[in-house]
C-alpha cells in the first residue's frame, strides 16, 4: 500500500522522526485514520487496512481535553494479530484541524476532520441555497486552516446558475465558487487541481445538498448511499452517519462528513475577519475607531449600505455571527475558569490519613 497517495510526505516524515525520537517505545507504525466509528477506527497503514483503537494510557491523556483522534489524522500505532488490529499510542501534530461547537448549549469542540488541504463547502442550486449560511461555513472553514472552495451542486436544477454563482462570490470575496452537476457529469475538470496526487479534500454542508453524490461522482463508484431529498423543502436526511475517507482516481483523497441541520461555530481564530473582509476594509473608514456599525456618525458601512455597495442582509449576518462568537468565547472562559478553579481545590485539599482516612472510607 503507498501511503503517499494518502497525503504521506516529506512533512508527515519529518514529523515521524521527531515523534520517534522523542518517545521511548521504537517499534511504531505510521497510519492515518480513514474511517471514524467512535470507540474503533479503521486505519490506513503500508501493509494495508486495520481496525484501531486507543491504547490505555493515551485515552487517559486526553480525556480532560476530549480532543481524541479524527479522521485525517496521522497516528503512531503498534500492530497487533499479524496487523489486523493497531493500539494507537499518539497522533502528529496537526496542520488543520476543521471543527464546531456540539450541539446543545454545553461549551465543547466537536473535530469534524484533520489535516485537509481543501475544505469543499457544499451548496446546492435548489430551495437549499443560502447565501447567509454559506457565510457561517467560511467561517469555520477560514478558522480550520483549510482553504475553502464553494460548490453549488444540482446545477442541472438551476435556471440561473450564473447570477447564484455572482451571488455567492459577491459574498466570499478571493474564494473559488464552482457550479457542478453530477447527474450530467459538468463540472469536474474545475476540481481536478484540489484532488490530485496526495491531495486532501473534505466536503460539508447542510444535509441534502448532495455530498454523497459528490463523493459517488469524484471517485467513480457508487462508494456512499444517497437519498431523495423532500420536494416541498429541498431538505434531506443524514444519508452519512459517520466521517470517512476515500481514495480518488486521480490520486487524492475525500472526506465525506455528516450533514449539518445548523452550524455552530466554534471559536474564531480570524475566520470572522477573513469571511467579512469587505465590512472590515469598510470599517477602517469609520470617523470612530470602536464604531459599532448600527447608528454612528461617520459610519462607513452603514454608507456603503445606503448607497447599496454592501447589502444589508450580509451586515445583519455580519453583527449576528459576532455576537454568538463573542457571547460563545464568554462562556467558554467561565467553564475553564470554573474547571481551574475546582482542580485547585482538589489539588489544595489535605489528604486524609492514620483514622481520619479511615472514617472517610466510610
Amino acid at each position: 500500500m503507498n501511503l503517499e497517495q494518502y497525503g504521506w510526505n516529506e512533512h508527515w516524515a519529518m514529523k515521524w522522526q521527531a515523534a520517534q525520537a522523542a518517545g521511548k517505545e521504537k517499534e511504531r507504525t505510521p497510519g492515518r485514520i480513514v474511517g471514524d466509528f467512535g470507540s474503533k477506527y479503521r486505519v490506513m497503514t503500508a501493509e494495508g487496512e486495520a481496525w484501531g483503537e486507543l491504547a490505555g494510557k493515551l485515552r487517559h491523556s486526553l480525556a480532560d481535553s476530549g480532543e481524541y483522534p479524527a479522521i485525517g489524522d496521522w497516528v503512531q500505532l503498534s500492530m497487533q494479530d499479524g496487523g489486523e488490529h493497531g493500539m494507537i499510542h499518539g497522533v502528529l501534530p496537526r496542520r488543520s484541524v476543521i471543527s464546531r461547537k456540539v450541539a446543545g448549549k454545553t461549551q465543547e469542540e466537536q473535530i469534524v476532520s484533520a489535516n485537509v488541504d481543501t475544505l469543499f463547502l457544499v451548496c446546492a442550486l435548489n430551495g437549499d441555497f443560502n447565501v447567509r449560511r454559506m457565510e457561517r461555513y467560511l467561517i469555520m472553514a477560514w478558522n480550520s486552516g483549510a482553504n475553502p472552495v464553494i460548490l453549488l451542486t444540482k446545477a442541472d436544477l438551476c435556471q440561473d446558475a450564473p447570477q447564484k454563482i455572482a451571488e455567492m462570490e459577491q459574498a466570499a470575496p478571493g474564494v473559488p465558487v464552482f457550479a457542478v452537476s453530477a447527474l450530467r457529469g459538468e463540472g469536474r475538470e474545475q476540481l481536478l487541481p484540489y484532488i490530485g496526487h496526495g491531495k486532501t479534500v473534505a466536503l460539508t454542508g447542510s444535509s441534502g445538498c448532495g455530498k454523497s453524490t459528490m463523493v459517488n461522482w469524484l471517485s467513480g463508484e457508487q462508494l456512499q448511499l444517497t437519498q431523495e431529498v423532500r420536494e416541498d423543502d429541498s431538505r434531506g436526511r443524514h444519508t452519512t452517519t459517520h466521517r470517512e475517507l476515500f481514495a480518488l482516481p486521480e490520486g487524492g483523497i475525500v472526506i465525506d462528513t455528516p450533514g449539518m441541520r445548523e452550524l455552530q461555530l466554534w471559536d474564531d481564530d480570524s475566520g470572522l475577519e477573513l469571511t467579512f473582509r469587505d465590512i472590515g476594509s469598510l470599517a477602517a473608514e469609520c470617523r470612530f475607531a470602536d464604531c459599532r456599525h448600527e447608528q454612528e456618525e461617520g459610519c462607513a458601512v452603514l454608507a456603503a449600505v445606503r448607497n447599496g455597495e454592501l447589502e444589508e442582509k450580509r451586515l445583519l449576518n455580519y453583527r449576528k455571527t459576532q455576537k454568538e462568537l463573542r457571547y460563545q468565547n464568554s462562556k467558554e472562559a467561565k467553564q475553564k475558569r470554573k474547571a481551574a478553579a475546582a482542580s485547585r481545590s482538589v489539588a489544595a485539599k489535605p489528604r486524609a490519613s492514620g483514622w481520619h482516612r479511615e472514617l472517610d472510607e466510610y
